[in-house]
């Protein structure tokens, strides 16, 4: 049902951007951003994961540059029989997180340096658990498709507009055009907020299930959202059609759960996750901890680069608390002499 429901969703974005083709340029115009579509939809599967990771500068760490972060992904991978991802970090002093890959076998999980400095470790598992439940329904093809097809709508809309100053007579009018700037983002974007909205709750749940810890799940949630709106994260303002694929919205506002949201409300997701917690029982609460420890920061005098690396990282905005890793903005813990760079170092 999942899969049926995004092809059908996916063809309507590919059909709000053939009208808008057709209000450009007519027939020839529809069949032209037909062709283009199908092509962005091929381009999209193909290519989504390294198009998203490069406009967020991810880069890349391992089991050298970032051992506790990439053991905790490769456990809670195994846990949700999963492939074990690629597993990124984003120079962000914004707590947030996201998922992207056409399938579970070529894809990977991001996290901004701002969540690493924020959460505690079980609020951290509780975050990559729900961006491996987003991996394992294949949510991350369909989000990554449709922030394509979306910016490339809105792109339209705004040539529709330039282009009516000199159309033909068979060219949309000035009111036809101002009409189709404003309603085709916005048909693009209802279509992009029903994909992502209905499967947040879906991949809470499975990712409360994977780590175990709904409760944390519901603590990284609260601080996420407390933070997220303090903290500006530039690279997502300039892309929102991208913002519904994070955790939590990245952008500034969005906060009501209803139908021009891009995720729903988040204390919605934490009363589901606080009942969920309840028909788990003792296993639901915070603080029995991942892998049988108890939620915590890093040990005291633990190298350097286990979460985050070494590095001078963008300072977060004022009034953001300090995370268990070494402080705000400083990109880690101070180290030992003589310890791995990270990749900033």
């Amino acid at each position: 049902m999942n899969h049926l429901k995004t092809v059908i969703l996916l063809a309507g974005m590919t059909a709000i951007f053939m009208v808008v083709g057709g209000a450009i340029g007519g027939t020839q115009g529809m069949v032209i951003a037909f062709v283009v579509a199908c092509a962005m939809n091929l381009f999209s599967y193909w290519n989504s994961d390294k198009m998203v990771l490069r406009m967020y500068g991810a880069r890349e760490v391992d089991d050298h540059t970032a051992p506790e972060l990439v053991a905790m992904v490769r456990e809670l991978a195994h846990r949700a029989d999963l492939p074990m991802p690629r597993v990124y970090i984003m120079d962000n002093p914004q707590p947030n997180a996201f998922a992207t890959g056409r399938n579970p076998q070529n894809a990977a999980v991001a996290a901004t340096t701002g969540l690493l400095n924020t959460l505690s470790y079980d609020e951290v598992a509780g975050v990559m658990a729900h961006e491996l439940a987003h991996i394992k329904h294949y949510d991350t093809l369909t989000m990554t498709i449709t922030a394509t097809l979306a910016g490339a709508i809105s792109m339209l809309a705004n040539f529709a507009f330039m282009f009516s100053h000199n159309r033909n007579n068979n060219g949309p009018g000035p009111i036809a055009t101002i009409a189709m700037m404003i309603f085709a983002p916005l048909a693009a974007m209802l279509v992009q907020m029903a994909i992502s909205r209905s499967r947040e709750y879906e991949a809470d749940r499975a990712g409360a299930e994977i780590c175990g810890q709904p409760m944390a799940l519901a603590a990284a949630l609260a601080r996420i959202s407390g933070a997220a709106h303090l903290v500006h994260n530039d690279e997502a303002e300039a892309n929102p059609a991208t913002a519904h694929m994070f955790i939590i919205n990245p952008l500034s506002g969005a906060r009501m759960d209803n139908l021009f949201s891009t995720h729903p409300a988040t204390e919605n997701r934490i009363a589901a996750l606080r009942d969920l917690a309840g028909r788990m029982g003792g296993g639901g609460s915070h603080g029995s901890g991942f892998g049988g420890a108890s939620s915590r920061p890093a040990p005291a005098g633990s190298p350097q680069g286990r979460w985050n690396t070494s590095g001078t990282t963008r300072p977060p905005a004022s009034g953001t608390p300090s995370g268990p890793w070494g402080g705000a903005g400083t990109g880690g813990r101070t180290g030992n002499a003589g310890r791995r760079p990270g990749p900033w170092g």
